[in-house]
């Protein structure tokens, strides 16, 4: 099991994902940057969310740190056999992620078929 992509391969993948993201959402999106590494911890972690979601920010503002969406490109790499998998993981996890921005929850996504 896994694919093989180059670094530029995969942040192209990565874009495309953000690319389709529906442009009022991603107009939404405060304060956010998107970091690709190659593993998380633990290591076949496809994706985190570090930060303060929107719905629980209250005086949030000023000179805070960005909220960071990690997209890990090996270990999203093992998880697929195919390229039209990992697309399909890519936009899956960029999905994901951005929702616990909004403060959606594993559980409520997986409700939603988002899992």
């Amino acid at each position: 099991m896994g694919l093989e992509v180059s670094e530029a391969q995969f942040e192209r993948l990565v874009q495309d994902a953000l690319d389709a993201m529906p442009a009022n959402l991603m107009a939404q999106m405060d304060n956010v940057l998107f970091v690709i590494e190659d593993r998380g911890d633990p290591p076949d972690v496809l994706g985190l969310y570090d930060g303060i979601p929107v719905t629980e920010r209250g005086d949030y503002g000023g000179m805070v740190m960005p909220d960071t969406i990690y997209l890990y490109r090996l270990a999203l790499c093992d998880f697929v056999d195919t390229e039209q998998e990992l697309v399909d993981e890519v936009r899956v996890t960029v999905v994901h992620e951005i929702a616990h921005h909004f403060g959606i929850e594993d559980d409520r996504l997986h409700e939603l078929g988002w899992d």
